[in-house]
């Protein structure tokens, strides 16, 4: 990987913050597939290819099919996402392009059909998370490599 800043070396104060609210995702009731997916999709909308790279290799890893990977982009046209999937896309792009799209009450309400209060909390906790990496990824000129 090739970056412009070794911002790990230059603000390890700031980067501890962004990986302890990583371990706190991780610790979150929101399943891993769905931690992934959603790391995946915004990842698309972004337009990150570090992320992408990454994510899509972890979700392989994990035993995500290839057809649910290369299909994010277009997973309400998917009948093999779980409505909880689905939620959390949906939620995931609309917080994604908030400026936009905003989250509106129907929206919250569907999510939270399949999330209690706290795992609400956490999916948007996880979306600005990934978000966060996306654009620290972008911004300081991380480059997807061939392994």
């Amino acid at each position: 990987m090739s970056q412009r800043v070794a911002y790990y070396d230059v603000a390890p104060d700031g980067m501890k913050i962004m990986m302890d609210m990583e371990k706190y995702t991780k610790t979150s009731k929101i399943h891993r597939t769905i931690r992934e997916l959603i790391k995946i999709r915004v990842s698309q909308i972004n337009g990150c290819a570090f992320c992408l790279d990454l994510h899509t290799a972890d979700a392989r890893k994990m035993g995500e099919t290839e057809q649910r990977i290369y299909c994010l982009n277009a997973w309400n046209e998917c009948t093999y996402y779980t409505p909880e999937e689905r939620a959390a896309l949906e939620l995931s792009e609309h917080i994604t392009l908030i400026p936009t799209k905003r989250v509106p009450e129907d929206l919250y309400q569907r999510v939270r059909e399949y999330f209690d209060e706290k795992q609400y909390v956490d999916l948007v906790l996880i979306i600005n998370q990934i978000n966060s990496w996306n654009r620290i990824s972008i911004a300081m000129g991380n480059t997807a490599t061939e392994k």
